[in-house]
């Protein structure tokens, strides 16, 4: 494969150099694998008396066939991981760290409830990790927040998606010592520094909030992050503990609310929706894994 890749790269850029370089293998390496390719074929591929170097009459022939080949087999291996995947889990989900936790159990037992579902997989990671696992076919679904404006990998390649419900993302901030208990320590609505609990580029959740305070006028003058973390749950208890203003998804911070542990930090104005979304991928699935898409989507 390494020998055919090789070809494929020097047919392209009609350069030993730059094609050992796209490689990235050592030059004189690279030339031995095109002459130990040429000599199994038993012809030149190759002209190297042009510049740049040009297929021969054999090597025109070959390309094709080759390509077609190399095609088949990435098929090939595509079709055996995911024979070896199913074998071992009918389902393969990545999810967003809340949402695997607080999200996903419930919704799957109200799915078991319509179908059989069988082994399952779950891979909870940040929404940037998750987009990777997507895009490297090791999973089938991704459950993630998303806001429509917004747009992710997964939006940009056209995976298609589903809704599945809504959540919204509320400022909070522990309350004012001594204050009224709907009084936040830490407050939007009026003048001064607003210490902000930022989540890390890898979330999601992230993006979401630095692109809808882009448009937030006094946004980039007053709130001021004074700490980044990887997600939800950790700026929860960072503001719990009375050190800023975190933008928390509301079925995180519902009972917090309730309780007064949390008190809302500005005016629904500063309040962000979220939907909640099913993503799967492009390409045709295992039986179950299109059933379930069938059965969310329709």
């Amino acid at each position: 494969m390494n020998w055919l890749e090789d070809f494929c790269a020097l047919a392209e850029t009609g350069s030993f150099s730059r094609a050992a370089e796209a490689r990235a293998i050592a030059q004189p390496a690279f030339s031995r694998h095109i002459r130990a390719l040429e000599e199994w074929v038993g012809a030149d591929l190759f002209d190297r008396s042009t510049h740049p170097t040009e297929l021969t009459a054999a090597g025109q022939k070959f390309l094709p066939l080759l390509k077609q080949v190399m095609a088949d087999l990435e098929a090939a291996r595509i079709k055996a991981m995911a024979a070896h995947a199913q074998h071992g889990a009918s389902l393969r989900f990545a999810a967003t760290h809340l949402l695997a936790l607080s999200f996903f159990p419930k919704w799957l037992t109200q799915l078991e409830t319509s179908m059989e579902v069988g082994a399952i997989q779950m891979m909870s990671d940040n929404f940037q990790a998750c987009e990777d696992l997507m895009a490297q076919r090791r999973v089938q679904f991704l459950l993630c927040h998303r806001h429509p404006q917004v747009a992710s990998r997964l939006d940009e390649f056209a995976y298609p998606k589903v809704c599945l419900g809504a959540d919204v993302l509320v400022p909070v901030s522990a309350p004012a010592k001594g204050g009224a208990p709907d009084q936040p320590a830490h407050t939007l609505d009026g003048e001064g520094a607003v210490p902000f609990l930022a989540y890390g580029t890898t979330s999601g959740l992230g993006r979401i909030v630095a692109s809808q305070l882009r448009h937030q006028p006094v946004a980039a003058e007053r709130i001021q992050p004074t700490f980044v973390g990887p997600h939800a749950t950790l700026l929860r208890s960072m503001a719990v503990q009375g050190r800023g203003v975190a933008w928390l998804p509301d079925m995180l911070v519902r009972d917090d609310l309730q309780q007064g542990m949390l008190v809302r930090a500005g005016g629904p104005q500063w309040d962000i929706p979220l939907e909640i979304c099913l993503f799967r991928q492009p390409t045709d699935m295992a039986p179950v894994a299109e059933k379930l898409w069938a059965l969310v989507h329709g």
